[in-house]
């Protein structure tokens, strides 16, 4: 694959990366270039009216995002093809108090979110991001929004303990997640000197100061372009501020945080934008194109807007009975559509050659992972991934199989969590990585040019291929 050819999709990815530190940012992202050609939003709160040959989509929590397209050839009954991933990666949150000074330090109270590489966190130059509750008031009247947020310079880091106090370091560094992970935001003394002091403040700023630095509700305010008082909440978390990029000797690898999942939500995203750009891509299609890219499930996706809720079954309900009143047609619809639950793979390590099956393998630039385990940590079987390697066969893409050792644990994905609970034919797949879960990822340029093309390929062809194939007859 040439440079040329690699070149824009492996951009775009950077792009959206950069501006993608949380799962706010990225469903906002998300929607801004749904938006751009032409994605109708739709709101879960209200009636929907659909139209074939239009597209849509709708947000959950602004950490969840579906969007889907309907061919014009469409009948209530027929499939959904669909790929799903997530948005959200191990990082440390902010807790609702965060607010810690110990030996002069102001430091910022954090807690683990899903199950990161934290040694990887220190000496880092951190950041921090999110979604902030402001109360707004217009003309007598009060108002709440949420206001997504981003300091973009480095503010605080959690600094390592130097080696001439604990010599026996290199022997083994264990992390204590509650108390060697806080972040320091600034000595207490050159905070007090900086403070900006509000006389007879009202019984909210108190509030708030008590569960959080005034330095950093500052910070805030300042830009939000609002008062310390009008925050009411927020959901904020610790980020890195090293942009991602495209690197190494031969410039073959993203160096980057989050690729697990955002590269996979970006793939299908693009692929779904660019099957679904004009008119005729719909002329001839009969099913549903549908991207969904939920929230939680680093931490196992039981929650209102992650993979465990209805979000996926609503979604396929309420389109379906858009076109229908036929309350049967739901249970036909779900047996003729088709899951790709798309989350990052482990590539092979080549310092620790061992933790892989001798006869799976994936390496950097080989394409797609198909991931099996009998049992069903993926919800992978032989027809589905007939299906989805049929596809890479006839677009000559590569494609590549992983099974983890009988002597290691398997991890899972919101492939087995849908095909359980919406009784969905499913392959789960991923694009090959190295350090995963570490704040800083790596990834091959030419697997996010395969991913986009394969999912694209998917979103065109699976109509056609699925009539070809049986199974319950």
């Amino acid at each position: 694959m040439t440079e040329t050819e690699v070149r824009p999709v492996v951009f775009d990815l950077i792009n959206f990366l950069n501006v993608s530190p949380t799962a706010f940012h990225a469903v906002d992202e998300a929607k801004k270039r749904l938006q751009k050609v032409g994605y109708e939003q739709v709101l879960e709160r209200e009636d929907w009216k659909l139209e074939a040959g239009k597209r849509y989509f709708f947000t959950r929590n602004h950490s969840t995002i579906v969007a889907f397209a309907i061919g014009k050839k469409y009948v209530a009954g027929n499939g959904f093809h669909i790929v799903g991933a997530h948005t959200d990666s191990p990082c440390l949150k902010l807790k609702p108090v965060s607010k810690v000074t110990k030996g002069g330090y102001l430091e910022v109270g954090v807690q683990t979110y899903g199950g990161g590489l934290w040694h990887t966190w220190f000496d880092r130059d951190l950041t921090v991001a999110g979604r902030v509750m402001i109360k707004e008031e217009k003309g007598g009247s009060v108002s709440y929004s949420h206001r997504l947020f981003r300091i973009e310079e480095p503010i605080m880091r959690v600094p390592t303990l130097a080696i001439h106090l604990d010599r026996g370091i290199n022997d083994g560094f264990k992390v204590n997640t509650q108390s060697h992970l806080l972040p320091i935001l600034a000595t207490s003394i050159k905070a007090e000197l900086n403070r900006e002091v509000v006389e007879n403040g009202p019984a909210e700023k108190i509030t708030n100061n008590s569960r959080h630095h005034s330095l950093l509700l500052q910070m805030i305010a300042n830009k939000l372009g609002c008062q310390p008082d009008q925050i009411c909440d927020f959901e904020l978390q610790a980020c890195d501020t090293q942009p991602s990029i495209v690197a190494g000797a031969t410039k073959e690898f993203i160096f980057s945080g989050r690729l697990d999942n955002l590269c996979m939500s970006f793939c299908s995203l693009k692929a779904l934008i660019d099957a679904t750009s004009s008119e005729s891509d719909l002329e001839d299609e009969s099913g549903v194109r549908m991207v969904a890219l939920f929230d939680h499930e680093e931490v196992g996706s039981n929650s209102a807007q992650g993979a465990g809720s209805p979000a996926m079954l609503d979604a396929l309900s309420r389109i379906t009975n858009s076109f229908t009143s036929d309350s049967k047609m739901l249970t036909k619809t779900i047996q003729r559509s088709f899951f790709v639950s798309a989350d990052m793979a482990h590539a092979l390590h080549p310092n620790y050659m061992d933790k892989h099956e001798e006869n799976h393998q994936p390496k950097l630039h080989g394409g797609l992972v198909i991931k099996h385990n009998a049992n069903q940590r993926y919800a992978t079987n032989a027809v589905t991934s007939f299906i989805f390697r049929e596809i890479a066969m006839k677009h000559n893409l590569p494609i590549q199989d992983f099974v983890v050792r009988n002597d290691m644990p398997c991890g899972s994905t919101i492939g087995p969590i849908l095909a359980s609970g919406v009784g969905i034919r499913t392959v789960d797949i991923g694009a090959p990585q190295l350090s995963m879960h570490s704040i800083r990822e790596m990834c091959a340029v030419d697997d996010v040019k395969h991913s986009y093309e394969h999912f694209k390929a998917f979103f065109q062809e699976f109509s056609h291929l699925d009539t070809m194939v049986t199974v319950d007859m």
